[in-house]
């Protein structure tokens, strides 16, 4: 009787053992919500490692925050190394940089000076645009290590104030101070709005690099040729499915979409925090995300596209590229007349892009050729037409990209590079060397599927440990035994 009961417990076990290998072995499954470069990025890489992974995209096509521009400067390798391999893997070509988007040039009252003639014209502009940089720079190497960029009490202090607030103390020259405004605005948000340590931290990690590095090559079709590429390789990509409602427990993740719902072991979260904050989750995220959402800041960023069919000035060749304005144009990019025709690319971005957020879209066309025209007599008749992408005005963006305020990095630095259960986290707002860029919305793509592995293969296998005697009448009672270790006890001892 008792070697029948052996004979039983032993099949059971086998059984059981078979089971649990199973389910290891089961292809594990993941819903990405949000189809963007990070989204995508995280998908490809689970699905090349043998997930079975659906993408879910709210908009008509996936490939997210995209600029209206058809062609997008890329750094070299050494200072973007995930986009340069993953164009490299797609097949992607790039061209070689002109040398004109080298070095930024400036339209100060309708006059056009490259650096050099700057100098020479406006020597005190010139001096006080210099001494912003020298000043910047020596902010930025205070921060040893820009991955912990509040590491004393000092560095502390910077995220307390506002970068308006430090330029005032350099009393730079009103042109001077009008550009450098313009520059910060145009890369981060309005510098009454911007945390003086997040600008000294993003200069402490782009230190030393030349502008040729940053801008070495053109990649035809911007980001949305790498988006169209990631596609190709995906299985399951869904579009116009727009997420309402997320529920994760010990056994997956649900996802609700209108009247649809799907499911999976995991899940990684690739929207703007906009999008997040309008999400209902279960079980509600903690208060530090919570009050995250609400806080962080985003830089205000529109483009409009300006169409002419002649160009607007004479003998301005020299007039291509990136060019900083002070009479509230923000950064334009102008390209090279091509058969006759001109496209002028104006960056609203700031307190320039808020100021005409109720206007529609013709109104603010109209608001630039106004300015144009003051300067250029020949713009309003060589006009032809214009596109914009208005992301301020976008409920789910209400901007466009990362910009910490004053007093945000102490409270919020690097909070969503943490999972929670079975949930990570992507997009260029999780990055905390690359924010707003194409490196580091992949690289937070890359680091979610690592995530999503680590939780995946859960804690390391323990060492098998004997049988315990049955217990018999008469016998004391033994110690209980130790919890086991689940996912909720490793993440909050």
């Amino acid at each position: 009787m008792f070697r029948a009961w052996l004979r039983v417990s032993a099949l059971v076990g086998v059984g059981l053992f078979s089971a649990l290998a199973l389910g290891k072995d089961k292809q594990p499954t993941a819903i990405v919500v949000g189809g963007g470069l990070a989204g995508l990025s995280a998908a490809y890489e689970l699905q090349r490692d043998g997930w079975q992974v659906t993408v879910l995209e709210a908009g008509a096509a996936p490939g997210g925050r995209s600029g209206l521009a058809s062609r997008e400067w890329v750094g070299n390798a050494s200072t973007q190394p995930l986009l340069n391999g993953y164009l490299e893997r797609f097949g992607l070509k790039t061209q070689p940089a002109p040398e004109y988007v080298r070095n930024p040039g400036y339209l100060i009252e309708g006059k056009y000076f490259s650096a050099a003639d700057l100098a020479q014209v406006q020597p005190a502009t010139a001096e006080g645009l210099k001494r912003f940089d020298k000043a910047l720079d020596e902010l930025a190497a205070s921060i040893a290590d820009p991955l912990n960029p509040a590491a004393d009490r000092k560095l502390f202090a910077l995220d307390q104030t506002n970068v308006a607030r430090w330029l005032d103390e350099l009393k730079l020259p009103p042109t001077a101070r009008s550009l450098v405004n313009q520059r910060i605005r145009t890369r981060y948000d309005e510098p009454s709005r911007l945390s003086l340590l997040y600008l000294a931290q993003q200069s402490r990690v782009y230190r030393g690099l030349a502008d040729g590095d940053l801008r070495a090559a053109r990649l035809p079709g911007g980001s949305r040729s790498l988006a169209q590429a990631f596609v190709k390789q995906l299985k399951t990509v869904k579009t116009g499915v727009r997420v309402s409602a997320i529920a994760q427990d010990a056994k997956g993740v649900t996802v609700e979409a209108g009247t649809e719902g799907y499911q999976a072991d995991y899940l990684v979260l690739a929207v703007p925090l906009r999008a997040l904050e309008r999400l209902q989750i279960t079980p509600a995220l903690p208060e530090r995300n919570r009050a995250a959402l609400k806080a962080t800041s985003y830089g205000w960023h529109d483009q409009v596209l300006l169409k002419f069919k002649s160009p607007l000035w004479d003998g301005k060749a020299g007039m291509t590229g990136e060019i900083f304005s002070d009479q509230g144009l923000g950064m334009l990019w102008i390209e090279p007349a091509q058969k006759g025709a001109t496209q002028v690319l104006v960056n609203l971005s700031g307190d320039n892009a808020r100021l005409l957020k109720s206007f529609g879209d013709r109104q603010v066309a109209d608001q630039l050729l106004i300015r144009l025209h003051q300067y250029y007599p020949k713009a309003r008749g060589a006009f032809t037409g214009y596109e914009i992408r208005r992301h301020s005005a976008d409920p789910g963006l209400a901007g466009a990209y990362l910009a910490y305020g004053p007093g945000q990095i102490s409270r919020f630095w690097r909070v969503w590079e943490q999972p929670l259960q079975r949930v990570a986290f992507a997009g260029e707002h999780t990055d905390a060397l690359y924010p707003g860029t194409l490196e580091g919305a992949l690289r937070s793509g890359q680091r979610a599927a690592r995530q999503l592995h680590d939780l995946h293969a859960g804690p390391a296998p323990q060492p098998a440990q004997p049988a315990a005697p049955t217990k018999t009448a008469g016998e004391p009672a033994r110690e209980a035994e130790p919890a086991k270790q689940t996912f909720f006890s490793r993440l909050f001892r």
